[in-house]
């Protein structure tokens, strides 16, 4: 579970830190040549460098907790990277948060407590070929979405691309767990491999569709629905994952504890643009 909630910290400070970055940067225009302009500016900036850097290092932690723990926990406490940006986003960006989202971190803090308590190991099985297959194959359905996102009507295509971007992340995770084998000639005959990479590039395109072109808050939830629940469910249905004896109630109570505080939070999954903002509730 620490690498899980070191992977968390890193992905949420890391989200902090490029934002600083780019408003340091300055405005890049409009259109393809202005993000361009944008992001070889920031890639100047020390702090959108250590974002970077913090971003891989929480990768490869998130890789080690795929290891070693339950899918349904890891999902949950990635989302819960979102707390740590409004705490860190409160002191760095001096955003002032509610009562209400100080709660939601709370209530964050607490579901992850309680999986801690009752997640047991990873499971057992190693996973079929047929899932393997799935993902891959859901894994192209993303990459498709992707490449179609920008045509939805704006009703709904901020909550659609999040939850295709979240569904992309969740192949991720999932994948993770079906390359057991890391010889390279293995590694190139497993389905698991290409829906890792397709998935993971499909669902970055996805999101960043989503937060350029919609609502940051709708678009956010979308993505923690769509990374947490399905994982979990192949985890739980097809790979064995199971917690300790006596605490499934523990373990179901905390991840939906832990999501519905992410959700809260939702409004976090790109930084404010201001440095100074007066108190904003959470949406209903």
């Amino acid at each position: 579970m620490v690498c899980a909630l070191g992977a968390s910290v890193c992905f949420g400070t890391a989200t902090v830190l490029q934002a600083m970055a780019a408003r340091a940067a300055g405005g890049g225009g409009s259109g393809a040549a202005g993000a361009a302009a944008l992001l070889l500016r920031a890639l100047r900036q020390w702090r959108y460098l250590a974002g970077l850097g913090l971003d891989g290092v929480g990768f490869v932690l998130q890789i080690a907790a795929l290891r070693s723990l339950p899918i349904y926990a890891v999902g949950a406490a990635l989302a819960a990277s979102l707390a740590v940006t409004a705490v860190v986003a409160s002191r760095l960006l001096h955003v002032r948060l509610s009562r209400v989202e100080w709660s939601a971190v709370a209530v964050v803090c607490a579901g992850l407590a309680m999986l801690g308590l009752a997640s047991g190991t990873e499971g057992d099985r190693t996973g079929s070929l047929a899932l393997k297959y799935a993902m891959l194959g859901t894994s192209v359905a993303v990459l498709v979405l992707g490449l179609v996102g920008g045509r939805l009507p704006d009703r709904g295509r901020a909550l659609a691309l999040g939850l295709g971007a979240g569904f992309g992340f969740g192949v991720v995770e999932v994948s993770v767990r079906l390359i057991a084998d890391l010889d390279p000639g293995t590694l190139l005959a497993n389905p698991a491999t290409y829906a890792l990479l397709i998935g993971g590039g499909a669902a970055f395109l996805l999101l960043t569709t989503a937060l350029e072109r919609g609502s940051v808050t709708t678009a956010t939830a979308g993505l923690v629905i769509g990374e947490t629940i399905g994982p979990a469910l192949v985890g739980v249905v097809w790979l064995g994952d199971r917690t300790r004896e006596g605490l499934t109630w523990l373990a179901v109570l905390g991840f939906a504890v832990a999501v519905a505080g992410a959700l809260a939070l939702a409004r976090f999954g790109e930084a404010p643009e201001t440095e100074k903002e007066t108190s904003v509730s959470v949406p209903s």
